[in-house]
């Protein structure tokens, strides 16, 4: 445990020092802000377009750190050589994967915090600044708890495209890595489309081969909660906890896949 914390460690480091990072989380926060000054253009909307692009952008930008980086966690230390030195002391390749993988993990959540805690700051400037007679309009509060729900689901899902991130470039190329794992994201997001895919097709076979994909990939649609919170949908817990379990299983299996693959990686 001590090797991993070790690495993990190391890996917050640099993430923290990397400027694209920052860059990223400052170009979310930017949109935030715009959105704001979009919603005083929309009257009776304004409220659900700032929480709307504030999701948004904190998935899309979550997400453009979970592949690049995710991927740049072996590659990076391959290319460099630098993981010779690494796996000359007590660290062993598992422990080596599994704690690159928390680094990043812990850097993703304290980035999704940063921007929750941002949207509920132009939230509450403008549910401060908002006559009262204009609030009944409002499907829910500008300040509404149930947005904690949909960051966390968005966390989890990040923590998911990071570990098939980092699944892939055990084994492939970075290129390579980043079209498969924005193709998995995608993929996860149409689940139950392809699950029922026999309802839309006639070929058999075709929806055979859906089903399949179905089972394999993650369920990322589960995940996205972001247009019911928006709307003022109740999430319920069950889904919440279950939605949760299920991505994480799917972690698991994907860093256990991970160490093996590396594992027996040549690295000469």
């Amino acid at each position: 445990m001590r090797a991993i914390a070790i690495v993990a460690a190391g890996v917050f480091r640099d993430s923290i020092r990397e400027r694209i990072a920052y860059g990223l989380v400052f170009f979310a926060l930017l949109i935030m802000a715009a959105s704001f000054l979009l919603a005083q253009l929309t009257a009776g909307q304004d409220v659900k377009i700032i929480k709307d692009l504030g999701l948004a952008a904190s998935s899309v930008i979550g997400l453009f750190i979970a592949i690049f980086f995710g991927i740049s966690l072996v590659t990076k230390e391959v290319e460099r050589r630098s993981i010779y030195g690494l796996l000359s002391k007590p660290v062993t390749r598992s422990q080596f994967v599994i704690g690159k993988y928390l680094g990043l993990a812990v850097t993703l959540v304290i980035n999704v915090a940063v921007m929750a805690a941002a949207l509920y700051v132009v939230l509450a400037y403008f549910e401060w600044s908002t006559p009262g007679k204009a609030k009944e309009a409002w499907e829910a509060a500008a300040i509404d708890p149930a947005l904690i729900k949909a960051f966390a689901l968005i966390a989890v899902e990040l923590l998911v495209i990071t570990a098939v991130a980092l699944f892939l470039s055990t084994f492939s190329s970075p290129f390579l890595s980043v079209a498969l794992t924005v193709a998995v994201y995608i993929i996860g997001h149409f689940g139950d489309d392809l699950k029922h895919l026999d309802n839309i097709v006639e070929s058999k076979a075709l929806a055979t081969v859906g089903r399949g994909v179905y089972y394999v990939m993650p369920n990322l649609a589960r995940l996205d909660v972001k247009s019911a919170v928006v709307h003022a949908v109740p999430v319920s817990a069950t889904h919440m906890f279950f939605s949760t379990l299920s991505a994480l299983l799917y972690v698991a299996v994907l860093l256990t896949a991970s160490t093996l693959v590396f594992a027996r990686r040549d690295l000469k």
